[in-house]
């Protein structure tokens, strides 16, 4: 094959991409760290109606610098932002960020889900969990790590299902790495109604969520917007947030053309995407590894990550448990 999953089917198999979750399970919330080995450029592409983002504007085309030091993906909505704050603290005192004479700036922008409505114990008075989670997460960050119901996907909820936190890459043979990672927390369904078939079915490789495929030749499914009954349409009750990597040379402006493409892959998973209740964010980042040749590389690079977001999206509802008033998607009826 031309194109293959990685050896971990990670993000992580991009070189120089490590990642870390931490979780607090009375809470039912959770934090992900994604962190470059070494500092490299980043961009943000934001096109859900109810966003949560911080620092994102230092990642601009425009900005002086726009090089991270980590990206963070948090539960708790608002509250959820001082994971961030957390990863800064504890990167500032290992001497990692920009240098000003005696002073280190760490550079950490993320983007945060709701997920204080799955029944978890959200009374935590003025000590939210977040900072103590993001400096457990970075704590953490490795090659390896769970998927489904961890680190920001822990109280993820994915239209009538549970979701979760997953991941996916692909590997060619002429030595591009691209990855994906994504808390799913969609307004919309990850499945096609009535049926267990995921939407990004299509884009499988191999059996990394349930080998099914598409659906049967017979499968005649409502094409209207699949929703739970009751479902509560809520302002910022949702949000579907990821990463895509490469190992790449890329410019600012080449990550934001690769952030703006990769969003097409929640389209490809998630019916309906970009809603006015979801804060969809995607980030993308480069590890310069491999030098960019030719404008059509760029585009290759865009699609891969769009379809790897895509399958990402999959694995991350596939290996979520059900939790709260949420089915994990191996209850479904299977055709």
């Amino acid at each position: 094959m031309s194109i293959r999953p990685g050896p971990r089917n990670r993000i992580t198999d991009v070189d120089g991409i490590l990642v870390g979750n931490a979780e607090d399970h009375r809470v039912r919330t959770g934090v992900t760290v994604i962190y470059p080995e070494e500092r490299c450029p980043a961009f943000a592409d934001v096109r859900g109606g109810a966003p949560g983002t911080w620092n994102i504007q230092a990642m601009d085309p425009a900005s002086l610098r726009n090089e991270v030091d980590a990206i963070v993906l948090s539960g708790g909505s608002m509250y959820g932002l001082e994971a961030g704050c957390g990863v800064v603290a504890t990167l500032g005192t290992r001497g990692r960020g920009i240098a000003f004479g005696g002073a280190v700036v760490p550079v950490v922008p993320g983007a945060i889900l709701f997920d204080l409505m799955n029944g978890g114990d959200k009374q935590w008075g003025e000590a939210p969990p977040y900072r103590a989670l993001g400096r457990a997460a970075l704590e953490a960050v490795g090659q390896d790590f769970a998927l489904g119901n961890a680190g920001a996907g822990l109280g993820a909820r994915a239209n009538a299902l549970k979701g979760g936190l997953g991941s996916a890459s692909t590997v060619t043979a002429d030595g591009l790495q691209v990855g994906a990672i994504v808390a799913v927390n969609s307004f919309g369904s990850v499945v096609m109604p009535g049926t267990d078939r995921f939407w990004a079915g299509p884009l499988e490789m191999g059996d990394e969520f349930g080998g099914l495929g598409p659906p049967p030749a017979d499968w005649r499914g409502e094409a209207e917007m699949p929703l739970p009954p009751n479902y509560p349409l809520s302002p910022m009750a949702n949000t579907t947030i990821a990463v895509v990597a490469c190992n790449a040379a890329l410019s600012k402006g080449e990550l934001q053309r690769v952030a703006i493409m990769a969003q097409d892959g929640l389209a490809r998973a998630i019916r309906p995407i970009h809603t006015p209740f979801d804060g969809d964010s995607v980030f993308a980042m480069a590890t310069g590894r491999v030098p960019l040749t030719n404008p059509a590389m760029l585009a290759r690079i865009g699609h891969l990550a769009a379809d790897t977001l895509a399958r990402a999206v999959a694995r991350g509802v596939y290996h979520a448990e059900g939790l709260g008033d949420r089915p994990g998607w191996n209850s479904l009826q299977k055709i």
